[in-house]
């Protein structure tokens, strides 16, 4: 981590167009910036799970959390997804999507969220508590490959028995 000051904060209205340009340039495509559009007019959205990286009044990181649940023939659980998280290029490295993720994880937890999903890079997420979901039972229909879908508790036990398919809401969709 480098010496700079990053704020971590919930996103305000201000900060749309800076998220969507930061989300354009860290994937290089639209598909994230579109899908933030969309989740953020959904009626999951929750203005609390959505946080951003301030370095002198300038948005560098991004992340966001959406309701999801894990369901089974038997059981219907709660959790979130974290998608996406971004850095902007000039600033990764320096411990900023630890920062945003490590905040949000607070922020979960402090609404009763227990379990947290994602279907990311299967080097960065485990460092921050993320395990391997499909040995586990959980079986995420966007991940393409199955080392990318990662799963981890916010709580003791809470993936104790937790088996089944992660379900988006219809705004993930596009």
């Amino acid at each position: 981590m480098s010496d700079i000051l990053v704020s971590i904060r919930e996103e305000l209205a201000r900060d749309v167009e800076a998220v969507r340009a930061l989300l354009k340039l860290s994937f290089g495509q639209e598909g994230e910036a579109e899908l933030v559009d969309r989740l953020r007019t959904s009626d999951s959205f929750n203005p609390r799970l959505s946080l951003v990286a301030d370095i002198a009044g300038e948005v560098v990181g991004h992340v966001l959390f959406n309701p999801v649940t894990i369901e089974s023939e038997d059981s219907h659980v709660a959790a979130l997804s974290l998608a996406p998280l971004a850095v902007r290029p000039d600033h990764q490295r320096e411990g900023i999507g630890q920062l945003l993720s490590l905040r949000g994880f607070d922020v979960a937890r402090s609404l009763g969220y227990r379990i947290i999903v994602v279907v990311g890079h299967p080097r960065y997420y485990p460092r921050l508590g993320f395990v391997p979901a499909l040995p586990r039972g959980i079986y995420d229909p966007f991940a393409h490959r199955a080392e990318a879908s990662m799963v981890m508790s916010l709580a003791e036990g809470a993936l104790d028995g937790i088996r089944g398919q992660v379900m988006y809401p219809p705004s993930f969709q596009g």
